[in-house]
């Protein structure tokens, strides 16, 4: 059997990609805090359901955009000076949004080191795909319910305050772990009071950090591994889906929908990422490499199991995965 087509960098094209900067760090983080700021205060200065539902989308959308940029710290790719990339990403990113990069690192390059393969700990993300329409539905509606949200936090605070028997000892345990969290957002909420408009905290922070970033971080995990074509070839276990300005808006801000190149070129920062694609398909290898036109195919795909089919449903009727993505 032959081997699958690898692809190939000039020793400038290498130094192109791997090439970080400072300057388009600082922008980078300094345009998701300023949507997010932007969409607070157009839903202020104008209440009403039409820019309460755009504020949800675009603030939910940069929240994404904030872990993604924590993901691209995670691969000292955002910054170009090692402490700046990591204080910067651990601090203004990852901590708002209720993620550690100390924690975030070792699992995520443990992911880039056996994706799709039985260490892979995302595994678990794509394994259950595809799953019907049915099950997908239920999944949406707990998110967009906050319900997932919830969920998570409350497995994320059990697990971190363990089984010890005293009280005081397991909220010691998770007050010194969500100590930054904290502390990011007591800065929000007093930033925001000062303003005169403590109430936005609840209703344009953490509600759509409960819902709607909830809802386009499934689509983003479902985007990037689930069917994909071929769990052993580098072209083919990852997904780059297309994106028009719309859903880059919404639903895939910096660059997150080229995902296959990530993988390629984990050193790449990602504004960086639409170059390493261009460079791949002008080696040929576009008919070989896992693309998506759009997500809504890849959703398409990932919802087409048949509900008739034995093993659609878990014995408790609800989807196997219900509880994993």
């Amino acid at each position: 059997m032959a081997s699958p087509p690898q692809a190939q960098l000039t020793a400038e094209q290498e130094a192109f990609l791997r090439e970080r900067s400072n300057a388009m760090g600082f922008y980078l983080v300094l345009h998701a805090w300023g949507v997010i700021g932007l969409a607070m205060a157009l839903f202020v200065a104008w209440p009403n359901p039409l820019t309460f539902a755009l504020a949800m989308v675009l603030i939910g959308g940069r929240q994404l955009g904030l872990a993604i940029l924590m993901h691209d710290a995670a691969h000292r790719a955002l910054f170009k000076n090692t402490r700046l990339n990591d204080f910067v990403g651990a601090h203004f990113c990852g901590f708002p949004v209720g993620a550690s990069l100390a924690l975030y690192r070792p699992y995520h390059l443990s992911h880039h080191r056996h994706t799709q393969q039985a260490e892979d700990p995302d595994l678990v993300l794509s394994a259950p795909f595809p799953i019907t329409p049915a099950s997908f539905k239920r999944k949406m509606w707990r998110d967009i319910l906050g319900v997932t949200g919830y969920q998570r936090r409350l497995e994320q605070f059990k697990f971190t305050m363990g089984d010890d028997p005293s009280l005081a000892r397991r909220l010691a345990k998770l007050i010194a772990h969500e100590k930054y969290f904290i502390a990011s957002n007591a800065v929000l909420l007093m930033l925001l009071s000062l303003a005169g408009v403590w109430w936005a905290y609840f209703v344009l922070w953490l509600l759509p950090l409960m819902t709607w970033y909830q809802v386009i971080s499934r689509i983003r995990n479902i985007a990037e591994h689930a069917v994909v074509g071929d769990n052993n070839d580098r072209l083919r276990n990852t997904r780059t889906t297309r994106a028009n300005a719309l859903m880059r808006m919404v639903l895939a801000p910096y660059w997150v929908n080229y995902h296959l190149e990530h993988h390629l070129f984990v050193y790449t920062p990602c504004w960086k990422l639409p170059a390493a694609h261009q460079m791949l398909i002008a080696q040929g290898l576009g008919p070989c490499m896992e693309l998506a036109p759009s997500y809504a195919q890849v959703l398409r795909r990932a919802t087409a199991k048949d509900p008739s089919h034995p093993d659609a449903t878990h014995p408790s009727g609800r989807g196997r995965s219900a509880s994993l993505i």
